[in-house]
């Protein structure tokens, strides 16, 4: 079995001093969706911009040598937050009546998918919170399947659905335990 690669986690709380370099990484791992309106880089600064200032707001990102390799953010979210409002069907209360993380985006620049990166960012990220439960969307079509197939062996369940935007496609709204061992 080779080791994971080495790669330094850095934990952020505002925008400041990394949002150039989480835009740089989200603009390689997306690459090839970049001229769809959702997922532009201009889009998604909007998007980081807005999440940022939000309750809650954290980031991880994996640096190698120096350089980005990889991201994951989120923040809280409450009873009644739009996150809720547009999940369908309506999430059990045990997701809803108590605060939770949204993971926002996790991304690994294709050079280092495969080597554990992305699952250290999330478990560092969610090693920061005190939420009972941490939920994302994703698109199933993503990677043919394969991106909701490794949310589900993260212990991620499918809760329903969601629009975001106009622009965006129905994503799979996913919920496990905040601090769940897989």
């Amino acid at each position: 079995m080779t080791p994971a690669p080495t790669v330094e986690l850095r934990t952020f709380t505002t925008l400041e001093h990394m949002r150039g370099d989480l835009i740089d990484v989200y603009a390689e791992v997306r690459a090839p969706l970049l001229h769809l309106p959702n997922y532009a880089v201009t889009a998604f600064g909007e998007r980081l911009d807005r999440h940022g200032g939000e309750p809650g707001f954290t980031a991880v990102l994996a640096y190698a040598d120096g350089l980005p390799v990889g991201y994951a953010y989120g923040n809280t979210i409450r009873h009644g937050d739009r996150y809720w409002q547009r999940t369908s069907p309506q999430p059990a209360d045990k997701y809803t009546k108590r605060p939770a993380i949204a993971m926002k985006e996790i991304g690994v620049r294709p050079a280092w998918r495969g080597s554990g990166t992305a699952r250290r960012i999330h478990d560092a990220l969610l090693a920061t919170r005190d939420e009972p439960y941490v939920t994302l969307m994703v698109n199933p079509a993503a990677g043919e399947g394969k991106v909701h197939a490794l949310y589900r062996s993260w212990g991620y369940a499918d809760i329903g659905q969601s629009q975001p935007s106009p622009a965006s496609p129905v994503l799979m709204v996913m919920a496990r335990d905040t601090h769940t061992a897989i």
